[in-house]
Formats: structure tokens, sequence, C-alpha cells
């Protein structure tokens, strides 16, 4: 498994930064559901843990994969030279852990092209019956929900007027709530890394994914998650 991309400031303030058009009103309230996602994230009682998140986790793969997808023209190495979010820059590592600088469209897609390798593999994810999930298995979900956060955040900051566009933002509002909202959860992702949208999150995931704005409780990624997942 490669390991995790870490995040540099470029020390450049994108022309975006000065107004992010995902942030108006008018555009955070759309979903294309009303269904209160902080009570569907919930492990059901009857289901195993590591299932809940192998079966949702690949799930969200195939959302993220899917909304990518719809703006992917427009994602080229000449428009996106970096993999940017806000002051933010990611770089992948690869199997060797030397740091590889690359455009967002190639970053996309070596993340596109592990996760896949890893939810397809029955040592991983398995889903033959009397097959056990690996030990490892909670700290691999962690680091696929940290490069799909990645994912969405840069469809966000760079792709939000083409998602406008092709009307959309409502698929992508209501899958960023539904997948920050399970991280929270089960403790998927860390405060720090995800702090990069902490306003957008602040703004959607109020009251538990329902409406769209302000309220209480609402915080980056990791803050307010439940009891199920442990630090590692």
């Amino acid at each position: 498994m490669r390991r995790k991309s870490k995040a540099k400031p470029n020390g450049k303030k994108p022309a975006a930064e000065e107004k992010k058009m995902y942030l108006e009103p008018e555009y955070t309230k759309s979903r294309i559901t009303d269904v209160g996602f902080k009570e569907l994230v919930v492990l059901p009682r009857e289901i195993d843990l590591n299932e809940w998140l192998a079966s949702n986790t690949t799930t969200f793969f195939h959302h993220v994969n899917l909304q990518y997808s719809t703006i992917s023209e427009f994602c080229t190495g000449e428009a996106c030279q970096t993999m940017a979010v806000c002051n933010t820059q990611y770089y992948w590592y690869d199997e060797r852990g030397k740091k590889v600088k690359c455009t967002a469209p190639q970053y996309v897609d070596f993340v596109m092209s592990s996760v896949q390798k890893l939810v397809t593999d029955e040592d991983v994810f398995p889903t033959k019956y009397g097959r056990e999930f690996p030990s490892s298995f909670e700290s691999l979900v962690k680091k696929i929900c940290k490069y799909l956060f990645h994912v969405l955040a840069h469809i966000y900051w760079s792709h939000f007027k083409e998602t406008l566009a092709l009307e959309l933002h409502g698929h992508l509002n209501t899958l960023y709530v539904h997948f920050i909202l399970f991280a929270r959860e089960f403790n998927l992702l860390d405060s720090k890394d995800t702090a990069v949208m902490d306003d957008l999150t602040e703004v959607l995931c109020s009251g538990g994914g329902h409406g769209g704005g302000g309220g209480e409780g609402a915080s980056g990624g990791g803050a307010g998650a439940q009891n199920h997942g442990k630090e590692r």
C-alpha cells in the first residue's frame, strides 16, 4: 500500500480563495434527499463493525469516483498542475516512499487505482464466508477515507463552477455530508487533515445532515466522532 500523502502550503494564494462559491447559501442548501445522515451512518445492531466499514467505504469510493468523472474533462494537467485545495498542496508517495509531485488528474488516478486494488483484494476486503478482516483493516480504511476526502475537496475547490453548470452540486453536497458524518461516527478522518474544508463542513453538516445552514455542533471532520473507532 502506498504511504499517506502529505500536504504542504505552496506559498501562493489561489484566486478562488477570494470567493468560495460553494459556500453561497443558494448552493449549500441543495441536496438530492432530505434524509438525516447522522442516523443513517450509525452501526446497525446486527451488523459487524468491519462489515459496515467495508460496505460503506466501498460505496463511498464508487460514488466519489463517479462524482469526479463528471468533471474529469475539466481537471487536466494544464488546468490543475498540482493537487491543490486552498493553500494546501498534496503529494503522492510511491511504493518506495518517494514523494511524487504530480498534477491533480495524476493524483486522482493514483488514488482511484490504489483504492480499487484494495477494495477488490479478498485478503483486505473479504467477501466470502469465513474469511476474516486483516488486523490492519481499520488503518487502511482511514487511509482510503483520507484520499477520498482529498478528491472531494479538490472538486469543490477547483471544479465547483463546472459542477454547478452540470447541475450536480446537490449530488456533491449530499455525498460530502454522508461521507463526513460517516467518517466522524467512526473516527476515520483526522480533524487536522479536514481543517482545509472546515467552513464547508460547518455549513453542510450542522443538524446531522438535514437542511443547509448554520447551527451548532459542526466542526472539522473528526471532532464529533463517536467511540466506535480506536485512535492509532
